[in-house]
């Protein structure tokens, strides 16, 4: 018997496709990629990468808090970028919701995201 968890909540975008916006087994929770969706109206945030960037982790923390945790669990961060010049802006914004020791990370940069947006984020914590 798994004692996979599917882990859900209003605060943060609904998922628009066939996945679960985290998943928690044991002590680790596996968070869905984030995009800059304003949970209220599933509508793009306006602005460029640094408001984009804020909402997905603002998403991301939502989702946390509903797991139990909060970023500061995280043990990794996957970032994916549609042009990897604004990295040093994603990590302003990251240094605002994360802090040290900070979990690994990678970043790469992609063709396209869903809906257009800049920034894609996933997490996995660790609780």
């Amino acid at each position: 018997m798994s004692d996979k968890q599917i882990i859900s909540t209003n605060n943060a975008p609904q998922a628009i496709g066939t996945y679960s916006q985290a998943v928690k087994v044991g002590n680790t929770v596996y968070l869905s990629g984030q995009i800059p969706l304003i949970p209220e109206t599933m509508e793009m945030i306006e602005g460029g990468i640094t408001e984009q960037a804020t909402q997905v982790f603002k998403n991301l923390s939502a989702v946390a808090e509903a797991a139990g945790g909060t970023l500061n669990d995280a043990a990794k961060v996957n970032i994916s970028l549609v042009d990897l010049s604004v990295f040093a802006q994603v990590n302003e914004v990251m240094a605002q919701f994360f802090a040290e020791p900070y979990p690994a990370r990678a970043c790469v940069q992609v063709a396209a995201l869903p809906r257009n947006a800049l920034i894609e984020v996933e997490v996995i914590l660790s609780l």
